[in-house]
């Protein structure tokens, strides 16, 4: 069963969220290679975040308390708007590569498609979720973000015995080395900012 343009996006992103377990296995049938994935799903939703956030940041603004509102000035957070979404593009993929190669050393190879494709449909709570950037309140995003996480975390060990046709608690192992692999990224990255703001390469806000 072929999975082309809008189809598969709607499609996969409400059953994701309404019945997860169902979906992994339709997904895992379709048999979804990376262009379709990228082109109808991850380009499209991997924008939210990055096209919300530049307008939460310039019109909107956001304050802490009863201080002043603070905005980012277009230039500024159009670069890191552009630089945010070219990190999503190249995540996915590579968290999809991470997912072939933990599986291999398991004894259980899989196809870098469906690696891929368990990468990208995992994360579709936080794709939907970037829309609430728009509104650039510290307490909405921390509010929304995380049961978006929580249930970011749950698909991904529903998803990976499913996707990758694992034994359940094979898949509880290999899910669980995939989340400290994540978690240790995402520490990296967060450090690799603070150098940066260190270099003083860091957001220009307006006056």
């Amino acid at each position: 069963m072929a999975v082309k343009g809008e189809s598969m996006l709607l499609k996969h992103v409400f059953g994701i969220i309404l019945n997860p377990a169902k979906e992994w296995q339709v997904i895992r049938d379709a048999r979804p290679n990376i262009k379709s994935i990228y082109l109808s799903f991850v380009v499209l939703l991997g924008a939210i975040a990055p096209i919300c956030g530049y307008i939460g940041t310039t019109m909107v603004g956001w304050s802490v308390g009863d201080s002043a509102v603070t905005k980012l000035t277009p230039s500024s957070a159009g670069v890191i708007s552009i630089l945010f979404y070219l990190a999503i593009l190249i995540a996915v993929v590579m968290i999809g590569w991470m997912i072939r190669w933990m599986g291999e050393t398991y004894g259980f190879p899989n196809d870098l498609d469906r690696c891929v494709a368990l990468s990208a449909f995992t994360v579709t709570p936080l794709f939907l979720i970037g829309v609430f950037l728009l509104f650039s309140r510290i307490w909405v995003i921390y509010l929304i973000g995380l049961p978006a996480t929580i249930y970011t975390v749950y698909l991904l060990y529903l998803g990976v015995p499913i996707m990758l046709d694992l034994p359940k608690e094979k898949g509880f192992l290999l899910s669980s080395s995939i989340l400290a692999v994540g978690l240790v990224a995402l520490v990296g990255m967060l450090g690799f900012t603070v150098i940066l703001w260190g270099m003083n390469i860091a957001p220009n806000f307006t006056s």
